[in-house]
């Protein structure tokens, strides 16, 4: 949880790099939250199943978009990579491909031009 309360925390923070661990943490606790308010949703009647949105999963989306983007961006630059290549993701079915596997490799080691290892490893 302390991972996740670290994004947020960096909610406009676009420079430095995250470490895989809180990248993933931040996007396991954004799956069960997505997953609790669809449920929410779907029980209180808010749910519209033909666009697959719920009235509180929306405010909760709208609501971590920013520090998603911040982290997947400072997570890039921790491989060494640009935050430009986010909008990879926009290519069908290969930049999505492209895009996890950038976001799985392991940090760059030692100081990049993007900052210190957020490992803490030389």
């Amino acid at each position: 949880m302390n991972w996740y309360l670290e994004v947020l925390k960096k909610y406009m923070v676009f420079t430095g790099r995250a470490s895989r661990s809180e990248y993933w943490y931040f996007a396991l606790f954004n799956l069960i939250i997505i997953i609790i308010l669809s449920i929410i949703d779907g029980a209180t009647g808010n749910f519209n199943p033909n666009m697959g949105l719920g009235l509180f999963g929306t405010i909760y989306e709208l609501a971590v978009l920013l520090p998603t983007i911040a982290v997947a961006i400072r997570r890039l630059h921790d491989t060494n990579r640009s935050g430009w290549w986010l909008l990879i993701g926009f290519v069908p079915i290969v930049g999505g491909l492209v895009l996890l596997a950038f976001m799985i490799f392991d940090s760059h080691p030692g100081t990049n031009q993007y900052g210190p290892n957020p490992k803490g490893v030389a």
